[in-house]
Parts: C-alpha cells; structure tokens; sequence
C-alpha cells in the first residue's frame, strides 16, 4: 500500500486547529509522544503524558492552547486535543474495505432483501426476511437471524450473531463474537424446578450504536430490550432482557446489568460495574468502576462503591473493623440513651 502523507496546513483547516510552525512540512502516521518520530503527528490530551512534551521527536502534535508553548516542534492548538485526534485517526486508518457483493459461500435465504450495495462475506448465514441496507457489511461467520433488519453503513465484524427479529439502526458497529438477541434469564419456579419462559420481544439498537466484543445483549421477555442512540458498548459486557439504555451513554468492559433496568441518557459507567433489576438510573449518572447499585439513582452525579486495592496487611485490618460497625453502632446507641437520660 503506498504511503500517504499530508500538510500540516491541510490537517490545520479541516480540524478547524490553529497551526504554528510549518504549513508546508507532512506527516504520514500517528504515534505516541514517546514513539513518534519526524513523520509522524502526534497528541496530548492526558496532562499526565505533559513530560513527553518537550522531549517528543514528532513532526507535529496537537495541544491545547495551555500546554502549546511547551512543545519544541510544530504545534496544532485545539480547545480539545483529543477530540482532534479522534477526526485524525481516520485518515490514517488502513481497515481493509469489504467489497460488496455476496461471498459465494454465504448461505443466504431467498426471502431476504439485500441492497446491492451491502458486502456478505464467508460462510455468513442470513435467514428468511431479512433486510440488509445499503453499505451494510457482514464479516466472515456472522449469522443474521429470521426477520431481523440492518440499517445502512452499519458494519458486523466477523462471528456476530443476530438472533432473530432484531433491529440495528444506521451507521452501527459490531465486533466480533458479540451475540445480540439471545434468550434472556427467565425462568419460573414450581416445587424447586427451574422452567424456561419463552422470550418473546426482540432487541432494538439505534443509530450510531457501537457493540464490543463478546458482548451480549438478551432479548425482551415480551417487550424488545432497547439500546439508544449513539451508545457505546465496551467488550464482554451483559446487558439483561428488557433492559433501556438512554441515548449517548457509554459502559465500559464487564459492566453488567440485570433485567428490566432503565438507564437514562448519557451515563457513564465504569468498568465492571454492576446494576440490580428493575431499577430506574436517572440521565447523567456517572459510575465509577466496579459500583455496585441496588436502588433507583434518581439524581445526575457520581456514584461509587467499589473500594481501591490496599496493602494486604491493611485491607485484613479494615475488614475486621468493618465486621465491627454493627457492634460499634449498637453501644454509640446506648451510650447516646445514657447521656440523655
């Protein structure tokens, strides 16, 4: 593949950044601050990596305009670095493009209604009344279930499954090993016998949508399980049947929600984060990583509950002591009755 470069005047105007130094000099990658070299644009967003600044070889970075006077070469000045640094990353991005058409491998139903325009790989299996949009790929052993409808420019990586009568909006990512509309934990109960109940709705994904790997997200007991627009979805997270996750939130890996859950708009949740069923999350909730939340959250802010790692010595220190509050309450109490008797 050849080698494209850019002008630093170019990458200038489009990101809308303000440049000091050379227009003319080219960059043809990206890199770190501390692996860049004289060809490559580099960033800082994380004040924490501020040391590499002045010391960095690359050709050109993008700072802020408080950290610009630091560097020691040519300079792109953002209010948002890193924001500059997400438009960039796609120019530079070398993700073979899947050509459309329909592999002759593919095992494809002929009831289903693909756009010409659409790319179905090796040994996909597309069922019976499926649509597929225009620009819609389908990588290399996906299975897209009965009934189930993909909006244009959505993209399934290889070995995702679509189980049936699921929904996936416009301009969605999917990675690999995701499984989207598997049957939900439902079971009832009878003389100490666990059996199953049909999970009768489906799953519906808005637009812009993207989904991690090995992630798993149930479909509806009776009604479909909702992801809004513009969610992003860390790998090997659980999101339950019936569960509704608000537009724009993002749920880092190992998140898991339990069934029948309202997550509001954008929440933040940190990884291994953990939700009980049936509850209500107010709009911008942010989680820190491995919460624990039992009740509704009906107020925005940040929440936590998962304690920091100790020293062992320590942490067996505090968990004797926390094995005392409830002792420790009961004589405050009495001393309390006491002092005002």
């Amino acid at each position: 593949m050849a080698e494209t470069s850019f002008r630093l005047q170019e990458i200038a105007d489009a990101l809308g950044a303000s440049l000091r130094g050379d227009p003319d000099a080219r960059v043809s990658g990206m890199a770190t601050l501390q692996a860049a070299g004289a060809s490559h644009i580099s960033f800082l967003a994380n004040p924490s990596y501020g040391k590499y600044l002045r010391e960095t070889q690359a050709g050109a970075v993008i700072v802020s305009p408080a950290t610009a006077d630091q560097a020691q070469t040519n300079v792109l000045i953002l209010d948002n670095p890193y924001m500059g640094y997400a438009q960039l990353s796609h120019w530079f991005d070398r993700t073979p493009v899947a050509p459309a058409g329909i592999h002759p491998s593919a095992v494809v139903d002929p009831s289903a209604t693909i756009s010409s325009t659409a790319s179905v790989g090796p040994q996909v299996v597309v069922e019976a009344e499926v649509v597929i949009g225009e620009q819609v790929v389908v990588g290399a052993g996906s299975v897209v279930g009965a009934r189930s409808r993909i909006g244009d420019s959505t993209v399934l990586n290889p070995r995702v499954t679509l189980a049936h009568d699921v929904v996936v909006g416009r301009r969605c990512s999917i990675l690999s090993g995701a499984v989207i509309g598997g049957a939900g934990f439902g079971f009832a109960n009878d003389k100490g016998e666990w059996h199953r109940i049909a999970q009768l709705g489906g799953v519906v994904l808005g637009d812009d949508v993207e989904v991690g790997a090995n992630t798993t997200i149930d479909r509806g007991a009776l009604e479909p399980t909702v992801i809004g627009n513009g969610v992003k979805l860390d790998n090997l997270i659980q999101v339950a049947h019936n569960v509704q996750i608000g537009d724009h939130s993002a749920l880092a890996a190992m998140t898991a929600i339990a069934g029948s859950t309202s997550v509001g708009k954008y929440c933040v949740f940190g990884g291994a984060s953990a939700v009980a069923g049936h509850l209500d999350i107010a709009d911008q909730v942010h989680l820190t990583g491995m919460s624990m939340v039992t009740n509704d959250i009906s107020e925005p802010g940040v929440y936590s509950s998962g304690l920091p790692a100790d020293k062992n010595r320590q942490w067996r220190k505090n968990a004797v002591r926390f094995r005392q509050l409830d002792g420790l309450a009961r004589r405050i109490k009495e001393l309390e009755k006491k002092f005002k008797g």
